[in-house]
């Protein structure tokens, strides 16, 4: 199989899975190194694909029927695996986070998180890695893009979150 061969086929593999797929599976996979497959995404995100990278690997960014709705938390690390949790428990997904940093503008981080088994598996990267959250460069206040099912998820989700304190208020009288 040559690299040509190799994209096209990396590229059927990822728009059949409705998982993220690591880079070190594709690696095995296709015979390659993963330094191979970082490159072949490379240049298929250059031919204009939408593959995005989460914490657990490839994802093909795929246009939904679903709402997707921005919110502003704010909240410090010991909450946000609680954060993660009141979301998916609510029916929704968590697609990404934003903060807007003094230097670099605005970072975004893709997550794709939908469930509680997703949410631990970022949990424990983060401690494996010694990483802190995006949140922590910008005071703990942040963006999240929310996908939701019903116009009812999105308002019990909400709900939650303010319940929990961890919708940033933008009442200046509070």
């Amino acid at each position: 199989m040559n690299a040509a061969q190799r994209r096209d086929a990396l590229q059927k593999a990822l728009y059949e899975s409705d998982q993220p797929v690591s880079a070190s599976s594709l690696a095995a996979q296709f015979g390659v190194s993963r330094q191979i497959i970082v490159g072949d995404v490379a240049l298929l995100r250059a031919e204009g694909l939408p593959i995005i990278a989460t914490p657990r690997g490839y994802l093909v960014q795929r246009r939904s029927a679903q709402n997707c709705s921005t919110i502003a938390c704010r909240h410090s690390r010991d909450a946000l695996l609680d954060e993660l949790y009141t979301i998916v428990d609510t029916g929704c997904s968590v697609m990404d986070v934003t903060v807007e940093h003094p230097v670099y503008g605005q970072m975004t981080g893709n997550l794709a998180i939908a469930s509680r088994l997703e949410a631990d598996a970022f949990w424990h990267c983060l401690l494996e890695n010694s990483a802190a959250p995006l949140c922590e460069l910008t005071g703990d206040v942040h963006l999240h893009t929310i996908r939701y099912p019903s116009e009812m998820a999105l308002t019990h989700c909400l709900e939650a979150l303010q319940a929990k304190g961890y919708l940033l208020n933008t009442d200046p009288a509070v």
